[in-house]
């Protein structure tokens, strides 16, 4: 049986508007419309009060889409219904916002409504690469990331790369300038084309995996000396870890609320219509899957080995009432050196993050089960 408190942690809430959709983006989104704002607003408010229990949430995250492309009217009425929402006093309250939304005003009305940290898509500073991406924006990334810091020390920003066509040496470039800006947190992000997207139906190609490689190695040795490689894709400055995003990586419980959005409550992982017209019209969640025993702990190995120190042995072998250091795959790849043991954790070797994703292949299928009574 699994140790997993019920109580609820954190939530993310998904706001799909945007004023320009970008050439990669397959996430559920739609272009802004004022109407269609307030109508959706309106089936958020209701999904919440159907759906939330009450708890006391340490991390809220807002994302998209593009939240920051909602006016300050719209932003008020959605502030107004996460209050609906128990914060502890001890939170993280994430906004994500694009740079040629940022502005004092905006900020000044984030800060005023308990947001605590944002994330900002800034993607590249080379405008080559901005214009493949339609991220096109004529400002100065430097002067906006600045005003940014005048209100809020927890910032994230994004950089994307194996762009189509972009070389070692506009990377290096790009990473020289995200440095420049000294944020505590970036997310990397290697471009994957996406069925339904427009790079996808204008026929272009992922690079090739050799390219992929040496620029992920390239990301790993630019940023180590500033910041901390913790998980698979995000590197951050001591303390300034994604607190809501290591309730996915630890396989916790959270909330997911609004068109599109996941959520993972009381075993159940669930995902929300895509269509906002459903959404809107009160049709919220698709059929949830209530997860066996076998499916909960293969989504702590594949979830768990996504960070770069792993998983603790004996809050997993608490959680799953078995030692993982005795399942015989664990056994194999330790002797292969892709996975190393410490006095804690069990983790992906550093010569093996980049194959990460096959390495947690070899966790699919296996009879969990079993293998608990066998440890027993």
């Amino acid at each position: 049986m699994e140790h997993l408190k019920s109580n609820v942690k954190s939530c993310y809430i998904h706001i799909p508007f945007c004023n320009t959709i970008c050439a990669y983006c397959d996430f559920c989104k739609v272009y802004y419309k004022t109407n269609l704002v307030d109508a959706y607003l309106n089936s958020l408010s209701k999904e919440i009060d159907k759906y939330y229990k009450g708890e006391v949430l340490d991390t809220i995250y807002i994302g998209g889409g593009t939240p920051s492309s909602l006016n300050n009217i719209e932003l008020n009425k959605l502030f107004n219904i996460i209050n609906k929402l128990n914060i502890s006093d001890n939170y993280e309250f994430t906004f994500e916002c694009n740079l040629e939304d940022i502005s004092e005003e905006l900020l000044i009305l984030l800060k005023n409504n308990r947001v605590n940290r944002i994330s900002i898509g800034v993607e590249s500073f080379n405008k080559r690469i901005l214009k493949i991406l339609s991220r096109r924006y004529d400002i100065d990334i430097i002067d906006r990331i600045n005003l940014c810091k005048k209100y809020f020390t927890n910032i994230n920003i994004d950089l994307m790369y194996a762009i189509p066509s972009e070389t070692i040496k506009e990377l290096e470039t790009d990473i020289d300038n995200f440095l420049s800006l000294d944020i505590p947190h970036i997310s990397t992000y290697s471009l994957i084309i996406e069925k339904n997207t427009v790079m996808y139906n204008n026929k272009l190609k992922n690079i090739d995996e050799e390219t992929d490689y040496e620029m992920y190695k390239l990301i790993i040795n630019k940023l180590k000396g500033k910041y901390k490689h913790y998980e698979i894709s995000n590197f951050s400055e001591l303390g300034y870890e994604s607190r809501h995003n290591l309730t996915y990586w630890n396989n916790e419980y959270y909330y997911g609320f609004g068109v599109g959005a996941s959520g993972y409550i009381d075993d159940n992982r669930y995902d929300n219509t895509r269509s906002i017209t459903k959404y809107i019209s009160g049709n919220y969640r698709l059929e949830g899957k209530k997860l066996s025993y076998n499916e909960k702990v293969e989504n702590a190995f594949i979830l768990g080995f996504r960070k770069i120190d792993g998983i603790n042995i004996l809050e997993f072998e608490s959680r799953y009432d078995f030692n993982p250091l005795n399942l015989d795959i664990v056994k194999e790849l330790v002797c292969e050196n892709k996975l190393v043991v410490d006095e804690y954790n069990i983790k992906i070797s550093n010569d093996y993050i980049y194959l990460s994703n096959d390495i947690m292949c070899e966790f699919l299928g296996i009879n969990y089960q079993i293998e608990k009574k066998n440890n027993k």
